[in-house]
């Protein structure tokens, strides 16, 4: 993988939090997604997190709307990554 920090200089993620990586790619659904939002719960609101799976998470964006995240996925060649943050607006 590219560093975490080349991935989310790719995104409009803040580039001067804490960040956070989880590595989801070998859990079968639904616990890529109860994984992620369970980490989110446990992390600072400042901290980006960085999601890495071998496919976009489309159940998780609704779900992370609702919570007032932003979120961007970047594919990669052997890995989709969604950058995570809390939102300021």
């Amino acid at each position: 993988m590219q560093s975490p920090s080349s991935v989310i200089d790719r995104t409009d993620a803040p580039s001067d939090r804490p960040r956070e990586v989880i590595d989801v790619r070998m859990l079968g659904p639904p616990e890529p997604l109860t994984e992620t939002l369970e980490t989110l719960a446990d992390l600072d609101t400042e901290t980006v997190l960085v999601q890495r799976n071998d496919r976009a998470p489309q159940f998780l964006y609704p779900k992370l709307e609702d919570r007032g995240y932003a979120y961007e996925t970047v594919d990669l060649d052997d890995e989709v990554v969604t950058v995570i943050w809390r939102s300021n607006g």
